[in-house]
């Protein structure tokens, strides 16, 4: 009898667990639509970056939603835009660094005077004197006696212009030639761009800029910026 009582307990058992059909139906709508809910959450953060022109923010909203909720029906809905979306969170990283490229001055000069600057560094060294290869500064300068300049500065070497000479300036493959000068001081090495109005132009319109200038120990040398973060802003004179 006791063997029976048993047996007739295991039989039992799994009857006891066994899951209601409806009450397993009801938790598996459940967690789907709590997995909706919070794909749906992550899609509004992907429209609000959006609308924001945060394309980088935009971008890694849009990138989650398909790796951690592929099916829901909000990464559906943002998969279609998320290729333009990509695309300019490339262009603005891209952007933000040619921005970070400028310097920008602003110092006080005399009593009520402001020298406004805006400089950048050659994307290359350049060997300017035989003796290795340095970077080379092209600068704009607003000063409130001088008045507005262009030049460039060597860290080492000299230029070969002081009775003046031509530049040759590249700007997005299309080729400029420009007047320079380099004046009788030694308190820089410095060269300056006659037609600064002229190369401000090609510098705010355009991405990669190169100047070809003529130096007393090596000959013809060319310095490469990458002008297309300058922010004409900051300079609002020369404009």
């Amino acid at each position: 009898m006791k063997q029976i009582a048993v047996l007739a307990l295991c039989l039992l058992l799994p009857a006891c667990k066994r899951e209601d059909p409806q009450a397993a139906a009801r938790a598996a709508a459940e967690q789907a639509a709590a997995k909706e809910q919070a794909a749906e959450a992550m899609e509004k953060q992907f429209e609000e970056a959006v609308a924001a022109q945060n394309w980088r923010l935009a971008k890694g909203y849009g990138d989650v939603l398909q790796m951690d909720h592929p099916t829901s029906a909000a990464a559906a809905r943002v998969k279609p835009k998320l290729d333009d979306v990509r695309a300019r969170a490339e262009a603005q990283l891209r952007q933000e660094r040619l921005a970070a490229l400028w310097s920008y001055g602003d110092e006080l000069v005399g009593k009520d005077g402001h020298q406004l600057s805006a400089s950048i560094y050659s994307q290359e060294p350049v060997d300017t004197d035989g003796g290795g290869a340095h970077p080379v500064r092209l600068i704009f300068r607003d000063h409130p006696e001088w008045g507005r300049s262009a030049y460039l500065v060597l860290q080492a070497g000299d230029f070969d212009c002081y009775s003046g000479c031509k530049l040759k300036v590249v700007v997005d493959g299309k080729t400029h030639v420009l007047p320079g000068s380099r004046p009788k001081t030694d308190e820089a090495i410095a060269m300056f761009i006659d037609d600064w109005k002229g190369l401000w132009t090609l510098a705010k319109s355009g991405q990669q800029l190169s100047i070809e200038f003529p130096t007393k120990a090596v000959g013809r040398r060319t310095a490469a910026f990458e002008v297309g973060g300058l922010a004409p802003a900051k300079l609002p004179k020369w404009n």
